[in-house]
């Protein structure tokens, strides 16, 4: 089994806390709302959002996947980290055992944020990922925030 870690940032005039609450707390009735065309639903299989929670996230037939699993390994509310690990979906393309990341929301300037994602894609034996699959993750999920910092933005007494 091989590793290959990704990272990523970007910047947002959104709070730190605002953001974390968005798309870490709330992101099963958040993300569904504004994503309609590619989520069709994310419920908790187990648990309710806290550590070892498990949640599944559905997809509508426009997306390429069916449906992903996450489960919860880690959350620190004060300090708006999560970590979550992918276990379960189309999504890990029968070449990775799962997908690992961390999040974190760090204040930037005068009232926004830096949202830093480190994934690490865990393949299977004698598997190798190609560039594009994890780009195309990477883009997937740089949109999903750039649509909720949209939405904190228009709505800014949302997750105060």
């Amino acid at each position: 089994m091989g590793v290959v870690k990704v990272s990523q940032s970007f910047k947002t005039k959104v709070t730190p806390d605002r953001m974390f609450k968005a798309l870490i707390l709330d992101s099963h009735n958040l993300c569904p709302q504004l994503m309609f065309s590619s989520i069709k639903s994310i419920e908790y299989l187990q648990g309710n959002g806290d550590v070892g929670s498990i949640k599944q996230l559905n997809f509508t037939e426009a997306s390429p996947f069916r449906y992903v699993k996450h489960r919860i390994d880690g959350l620190d509310k004060e300090k708006w980290t999560c970590k979550f690990t992918m276990i379960e979906g189309d999504a890990l393309m029968d070449k990775l055992e799962k997908i690992t990341y961390e999040v974190k929301f760090e204040p930037y300037g005068y009232g926004g944020c830096v949202c830093k994602i480190q994934s690490e894609y865990h393949t299977k034996e004698n598997v190798e990922i190609k560039e594009e699959d994890i780009e195309f993750g990477k883009d997937r999920a740089i949109g999903m925030y750039e649509v909720v910092e949209a939405y904190l933005l228009a709505h800014p007494r949302a997750y105060i």
